[in-house]
């Protein structure tokens, strides 16, 4: 599945690039050879730093001169911040778009660069073809628990969301239009509850009383939007719901989950370090490697804090004057010099934590 000529040729692009600590890119490269499809998708770059050793910003720069270099693809997510859902996906920063509604927990929210737009890189298909580049070919698990939600994001005890989900699925089929599915469930007292990853068509019924003797039939409508009857009451005991799905074009991505009485409750959920957009569009080799990524002028994004420094050399032209232009050029570029080694220096992220 690997490219070795498309790969080799890249791979010394990115060599070539700029001077790299030792090993940095042999790190990479094993990444890119022995790693699993879900390694490979969705790349969080601040992890891959973690995990490896290796600074934050070596390894932001390594992941885009990377796709500089055509060994990744650039995606901007919108994270839902109650379940960790993958909203929607962008190749481009132009595509971007402030306003975003979630369908697993039916909310609406504003994107901000800073919080919930995550920046991610997954490995080129012309490298490496891996099954998440078709995710129409995808079983409806690797669907449902890869693509559509990232493990990113934690509950306050630090259990990734998704694994919750997983934990409380009973059901889950792809429901292509005009077909019929049973979904056998045993129910216990609780709350049962579906979703449909692709639109906001939903139902909850309460169980509760004495266990039925008998299975309960419950036959459902799904349309684009909507399921009907979508709440009632029913025993514990053995569940068969058949949802028939009457639209013509929609396929569902369709899940029962029991939730047990008094819980989980939905919440804000507190999420790994991530490559946020803000971080990026403040990342000098982004604005070097991209410059043609923009917001449009319509699609305004917030960005709720953001740091200023406006630094000048005083009596700068009397310096040129003086000692001609080279030397003066290279006294302003290790003055540029400095102010990266501050900003990168223990005190600096000891004045940082001080402040925010």
């Amino acid at each position: 599945m690997i490219n070795e000529n498309t790969l080799e040729e890249r791979l010394t692009a990115l060599e070539s690039a700029k001077a790299w600590s030792p090993r940095v890119v042999s790190r990479l490269e094993t990444l890119l050879r022995n790693g699993a499809d879900e390694a490979l998708f969705r790349i969080n770059p601040i992890r891959f730093a973690t995990d490896r050793s290796i600074a934050e910003t070596e390894a932001v720069d390594l992941f885009l001169h990377g796709t500089a270099a055509g060994l990744f693809d650039m995606d901007w997510l919108l994270l839902c911040p109650m379940c960790s859902d993958v909203v929607d996906s962008f190749r481009s920063l132009t595509d971007l778009h402030s306003h975003y509604h979630c369908h697993l927990c039916q909310s609406d929210y504003e994107a901000a660069l800073d919080d919930y737009i995550a920046v991610t890189f997954t490995v080129s298909p012309t490298v490496r073809r891996i099954r998440f580049h078709d995710p129409q070919t995808l079983s409806v698990e690797d669907y449902a628990f890869h693509y559509k939600v990232t493990s990113e994001g934690l509950t306050p005890d630090g259990v990734p969301w998704v694994e919750v989900i997983k934990s409380s699925i009973r059901a889950l089929t792809r429901l292509k239009p005009g077909t019929t599915a049973a979904l056998e469930i045993d129910a216990a007292e609780g709350l049962l509850l579906s979703i449909d990853m692709e639109s906001d068509a939903n139902f909850a019924f309460v169980v509760q009383g004495d266990p039925a003797t008998q299975p309960q039939r419950v036959p459902i409508t799904f349309s684009l939007g909507a399921c009907t009857p979508n709440s009632g009451t029913l025993a514990p005991g053995k569940v068969v719901f058949e949802v028939t799905n009457v639209t013509t074009d929609h396929t569902g991505i369709f899940g029962v989950l029991q939730v047990p009485p008094g819980g989980p409750a939905l919440g804000m959920l507190k999420f790994q370090p991530f490559l946020s957009g803000k971080r990026l569009l403040m990342t000098q080799t982004f604005r070097n490697l991209f410059r043609s990524e923009v917001i449009k002028a319509t699609e305004g994004i917030a960005i709720r804090d953001v740091t200023l420094l406006f630094t000048d050399l005083k009596g700068s032209t009397a310096l040129y004057q003086r000692i001609g232009d080279l030397n003066a050029y290279m006294l302003v570029q290790r003055h540029f010099e400095r102010l990266l080694c501050y900003r990168h220096s223990p005190i600096s992220k000891q004045l940082s934590a001080l402040l925010w």
